[in-house]
């Protein structure tokens, strides 16, 4: 079983978008699991799952339900030959989750505790994390096999790599960390020297661009990853390109 994180400390990177679109090119290939992290929930409205937690995250830290009790179907369509896509919500309870690991036995490797019960299941689990440095994110850094980070070209997000970087090399065995660069706009002359320069500056940074578009943004309207709509599109191919960097690193 490959675990992924999906991590950002900057909001707004795209972080959710390849959440979604990456559980989608892993469900080609087998059985997948997305956990909504992030307290706003947005994997989990975009799956067409209730934000509702059976019990709510704590009984899921304290082992008192299990990964195959919370999971829930997704409604995202299926390409041909696609595997199933479950979804753990996120739920009001979330916003208490940095303290519930905080006070939890073990509070730095809890989530990878209670994936061990995906195991065998699933092929695949993505971690939509949510932004910024805090002990859930760590947990998430913790559990991945790798971890993916999106980055718009723009100085801030090259910060947020850095703090990125930081937090994964404290763990006791760092994951590899895979960057791209998101939210793209060719039309703009800073954004295409960051296209040129930025992976030779940055070894962490992958050959992928994901392009700003309006396609990204029908995700929401659509409630489904960009392939089941837009399979031809240069967005869908970002992905499928990124999927297969990641799969070879996981």
């Amino acid at each position: 079983m490959k675990v992924i994180a999906v991590y950002s400390t900057k909001g707004g990177a795209g972080k959710t978008s390849a959440a979604v679109n990456l559980a989608s090119e892993a469900s080609k290939s087998g059985a997948v699991l997305l956990w909504d992290l992030d307290a706003q929930g947005a994997s989990t409205y975009l799956a067409g799952v209730k934000p509702k937690l059976k019990g709510g995250v704590a009984k899921l830290l304290k082992g008192s339900n299990s990964i195959s009790d919370v999971a829930r179907k997704s409604a995202f369509p299926r390409a041909d030959g696609s595997h199933r896509i479950d979804v753990v919500p996120a739920d009001d309870s979330y916003r208490e989750l940095e303290l519930m690991l905080d006070a939890a036995k073990g509070s730095r490797r809890r989530l990878q505790k209670v994936l061990k019960d995906a195991s065998g299941t699933y092929d695949t689990v993505i971690l939509d994390c949510p932004p910024g440095a805090s002990l859930v994110a760590e947990n998430a850094v913790r559990s991945a096999d790798v971890i993916v980070t999106p980055v718009p070209p723009a100085a801030l997000s090259l910060r947020s790599l850095e703090q990125v970087r930081d937090i994964v090399a404290d763990s006791a065995k760092p994951a590899p960390i895979l960057a791209f660069l998101s939210m793209v706009d060719r039309r703009k002359l800073t954004h295409r020297r960051a296209v040129e320069d930025l992976p030779a500056e940055h070894s962490e940074i992958v050959d992928v661009v994901v392009p700003a578009s309006v396609v990204v943004e029908r995700m929401g309207a659509e409630r489904a990853p960009v392939a089941a709509f837009a399979p031809r599109h240069q967005v869908t191919e970002a992905y499928t390109q990124l999927w297969k960097l990641v799969a070879q690193h996981a």
